[in-house]
């Protein structure tokens, strides 16, 4: 390891990098991340973690591989970045979470790109890991569903090398620090979708984004059902206030899903009147019973072949019978809990007039302490 030369700015020499992680109470998985960074085939980088008073042995795990430690006081993850990117002078930052399995070349990968001065910023894909149980393959093949995920990035791989897109998760990127000083870093207060808002206000500034496809980053899916339905509930409601408050990221497909429950339960109502009309007779001769059991029957039937369909030519490495199988029900289950967020939201929304959306990260995740 370590045989890659450093890369070099236009005065020759070399880009200060670092790789930032915002953490709370997740020892455990951030040593896994921390030990794989210290292995890279490009070493010339510094490791800083920006630590949101975990209670668990985080500082202890950054100090056995010799990152730097910042004690955090923020409530949420665009503070927690915020807080150590305004102590930082570094010329390039690269972004991953606590719970990833970082490649040994990620970045390498990352980097290189940046020799190029129209790239403002480089992603790429992420997918659950290969040690991650059934389950959360099976998660994962619901994220990267073609038509039916309301446009996530988890598993975007277009054609080409570089590629240029309007937005890269958070788990996977690296950003020109000049870029994040000019946009004034992430939006304060922002308890989710701050990576989609980040990236909304560096083209705005009129800064090129892009994908790098082959720069897959591991990282671990929450498993069925509750940690799954949570996640998805977290994701509707983040979205939907960090909409309220910036208009240009909203896209009508994560509002559209806000209906879905509704016409779940209207559905589920409609057959259920048909049913009894008939006499509790599933072949009854009578319409009207007939279209209010068939019509929602068959919405059903092709609700479930889009699914396969979506999951079967979808882009996660972890297609297989069963897990293409259950792809219909984990992205039922999406949908379901990323509507009843929206619909959390609007609530919300309607309550404050407006000012959902700022404080403390919703965390959906069971961490070590």
């Amino acid at each position: 390891m370590g045989d890659v030369s450093p890369l070099l700015k236009e005065d020759g020499t070399p880009f200060k990098i670092a790789v930032l992680i915002p953490t709370i109470n997740n020892a455990d998985e951030l040593d896994i991340v921390l030990g794989r960074l210290a292995k890279q085939t490009y070493t010339d980088f510094e490791i800083i973690i920006s630590d949101s008073k975990s209670k668990d042995h985080t500082k202890e795990v950054c100090q056995k591989y010799g990152a730097t430690w910042i004690d955090d006081p923020s409530r949420n993850r665009a503070n927690a970045c915020n807080f150590a990117l305004e102590q930082m002078d570094h010329d390039l930052v690269l972004f991953t979470d606590d719970d990833t399995i970082p490649p040994l070349d990620w970045v390498e990968k990352l980097v290189r790109w940046f020799d190029d001065p129209k790239v403002g910023a480089v992603g790429g894909p992420n997918f659950a890991p290969d040690e991650d149980p059934f389950g959360a393959k099976c998660a994962d093949v619901a994220f990267c569903t073609r038509f039916m995920t309301a446009g996530t990035r988890y598993g975007a791989q277009p054609k080409g090398t570089l590629v240029p897109i309007t937005h890269n998760p958070g788990v996977n990127c690296a950003h020109r620090m000049a870029n994040l000083r000019e946009v004034g870093f992430f939006e304060d207060g922002c308890i989710g979708a701050e990576d989609v808002v980040l990236d909304a206000k560096i083209q705005r500034a009129g800064h090129k984004l892009f994908i790098d496809p082959e720069n897959v980053m591991p990282h671990r899916r929450r498993r069925p059902f509750r940690p799954y339905m949570k996640q998805m509930r977290n994701y509707g409601y983040t979205r939907m206030v960090a909409n309220k408050r910036w208009p240009e990221i909203s896209e009508w497909s994560h509002t559209a899903i806000g209906f879905f429950p509704w016409l779940v339960v209207a559905a589920a109502i409609s057959f259920c009147a048909g049913f009894w009309i008939s006499g509790f007779d599933i072949f009854t001769e009578d319409m009207v019973a007939r279209s209010l059991m068939h019509i929602p029957a068959t919405l059903a039937c092709i609700h479930i072949g889009i699914s396969w369909l979506g999951a079967a030519i979808g882009t996660s490495p972890h297609r297989s019978i069963g897990t293409v199988f259950f792809a219909p029900l984990m992205v039922f289950l999406a949908q379901w809990a990323y509507g009843a967020g929206v619909n959390k939201a609007w609530r919300e929304i309607r309550r404050t007039g407006g000012s959902a959306g700022v404080g403390e990260q919703i965390d959906d995740r069971v961490r070590t302490a």
